[in-house]
């Protein structure tokens, strides 16, 4: 299947023919120290980059409660990472999934195992958006990701109910509005007791805390939530 179609470095987008091995490089050499990876300081609860080293958590986290109970990203959302997941998204490179689950579970992976995670669930799309995109870009790296922790991955767990309009379109009220009842699980009770929700792009956090919700309202003991990429914190 690489002799036929070679995967593409999620950076520069060019086709890594070297990349025969399932366990191969699957960036190029020069890309790989292309993108931020999250460090410290960082947001105690939602994992943003924090520029004041002595502050515990970012601004949107200082002033309201969140449902989930600790978040963590692999990269700043900006440049290559920024880039690379609009073709992802938009420009159908389903592969690079594959690179993007490698990294969270060797940057994260630890975390995962300290949280007890008994399941991955990743953030749904609309059923409208479902078919114009054609697949949900948070799935495929819900599955790569439990594939490589050996975790279980349900899909199809938490439900998106109301076609909501894209969150970088709003403002901050408008976001919180937006998502208001717009996931609903597909079982009356949830018998997992830590989940890990998975997600592309980490803003303001609504849509992790709205999912969190219905999940714990429908019996998840903990939810965490990990994301390829994350805005910075102030």
């Amino acid at each position: 299947m690489h002799l036929l179609f070679p995967p593409r470095c999620p950076f520069c987008d060019k086709v890594l023919f070297h990349s025969l091995s399932t366990q191969a490089p699957l960036a190029c050499r020069k890309c790989q120290t292309l993108p931020e990876y999250i460090g410290e300081p960082a947001c105690f609860k939602c994992g943003k980059p924090l520029q004041d080293e002595r502050a515990e958590y970012c601004y949107d986290c200082g002033r309201k409660d969140l449902a989930y109970a600790q978040g963590k990203a692999l990269w700043a959302y900006k440049g290559p990472v920024k880039d690379s997941l609009y073709r992802f998204k938009y420009q159908n490179r389903r592969e690079y999934a594959v690179y993007y689950s490698r990294e969270l579970a060797r940057v994260h992976g630890g975390w995962i195992r300290r949280c007890g995670i008994s399941a991955v669930v990743p953030i749904p799309l609309s059923r409208k958006r479902l078919r114009q995109r054609g697949f949900n870009q948070a799935g495929l790296v819900a599955r790569k990701l439990g594939e490589e922790m050996g975790l279980p991955v349900f899909p199809n767990l938490l439900l998106r109910v109301r076609d909501t309009r894209a969150q970088k379109e709003l403002n901050e009220e408008e976001r919180k509005n937006n998502l208001k009842r717009a996931f609903k699980t597909s079982a009356n009770k949830v018998q997992l007791d830590h989940i890990l929700l998975i997600d592309d792009i980490y803003t303001t956090g609504s849509t992790m805390d709205e999912a969190a919700k219905e999940l714990k309202r429908a019996g998840a003991k903990e939810v965490y939530c990990l994301s390829v990429s994350i805005g910075r914190g102030y």
